[in-house]
């Protein structure tokens, strides 16, 4: 166990969020097809595309620290995932389906600034300054996505949700 070092849970780590992204990508695409709120949708196909460009930027992570680009199963990403199949299965077609996709976008986005937030650090501790600035880089992108997402809830979506009294 002398080997299992901060190192070794950083490069553990970043083979889970690596395979997170495409994971999300992917679920975003289908989570774009199901919304009904046009700014929902254009939210989800936004996010989409940068979702592609943070993948795409965790292979220059792994470049950064001399490792070969991989994943490793996620649990915690299928969960969510899983969940935001769920919604989409059982809400199909009700006023509450935008709300329950906004949700399990945050819960993805909550995810995803733990782990970058994580690593971000972990990056620092390791002296790993370019995978620290990349990485800070995309924590700042989920963060602002989030901002977005509770701005789309509490500006449009949830209150679509709600049957209006007649």
């Amino acid at each position: 166990m002398a080997d299992q070092t901060l190192d070794t849970l950083f490069h553990e780590t970043l083979k889970d969020i690596y395979y997170a992204e495409r994971k999300i990508a992917s679920a975003l695409r289908k989570m774009a097809r199901a919304a009904q709120s046009p700014e929902l949708k254009a939210a989800f196909e936004t996010h989409e595309q940068e979702t592609q460009a943070q993948y795409d930027r965790l292979s220059d992570v792994f470049d950064a620290i001399g490792k070969k680009p991989r994943g490793k199963t996620c649990d915690a990403i299928e969960g969510i995932i899983s969940e935001a199949q769920e919604i989409m299965d059982e809400f199909k077609g009700s006023p509450a389906l935008d709300a329950g996709l906004l949700a399990a976008a945050q819960a993805v986005e909550h995810y995803e600034i733990a782990r970058y937030g994580t690593l971000k650090a972990w990056a620092k501790q390791l002296g790993l300054t370019d995978a620290e600035r990349l990485l800070d880089q995309t924590l700042q992108e989920e963060t602002a996505t989030d901002v977005i997402l509770t701005g789309l809830a509490e500006t449009i979506v949830n209150a679509a949700a709600e049957p209006q009294a007649v």
